[in-house]
């Protein structure tokens, strides 16, 4: 496994994987090394990371290496087919899985999503539109809705 780190305006985001693709990226608070040699593996994800902080991407489409149970899986797809700039509830996403009462469980994986920003846990909402549940912390998720927001003027929350 390599692993990278660089600067995001969010602050540290560590980068892990290998040949068979990126398997975690994750947001660190405390100060560390940067990488300014870029392993081969992680090239790619480091690009469109940066792309996408600097409001060129808004989807991903290098190689991801998951790791997690059958059900976490299913959530995290779904979470991929949530558009740019666009939210959902965590009752619309249980439905949309086919389970209503499977609302906490869908919670839950969201919350183990590996792949910080890549896989949108961030575009996740609550019923009632409040910015609910998220494991980098609502000034994060607030500041990525923001960004994702295409009229840009405006907060949305």
């Amino acid at each position: 496994m390599e692993t990278a780190v660089i600067k995001t305006p969010l602050g540290y985001a560590q980068i892990t994987g290998d040949v068979n693709g990126i398997s975690k990226i994750e947001i660190v608070d405390e100060a560390t090394t940067i990488t300014t040699v870029f392993p081969d593996v992680l090239k790619e994800a480091v690009l469109q990371l940066q792309d996408y902080f600097e409001g060129k991407r808004t989807s991903f489409s290098f190689l991801m290496n998951l790791s997690g149970t059958e059900f976490q899986k299913r959530v995290w797809q779904e979470l991929l087919d949530i558009p740019y700039g666009k939210t959902c509830s965590y009752l619309e996403l249980s439905k949309k899985l086919g389970d209503v009462k499977a609302i906490r469980a869908v919670a839950a994986a969201n919350g183990k999503n590996p792949l910080w920003i890549v896989i949108p846990c961030h575009r996740v909402i609550g019923s009632d539109g409040s910015l609910t549940g998220y494991a980098g912390g609502i000034w994060r998720k607030k500041w990525l809705i923001d960004h994702e927001n295409p009229v840009k003027q405006e907060s949305l929350f």
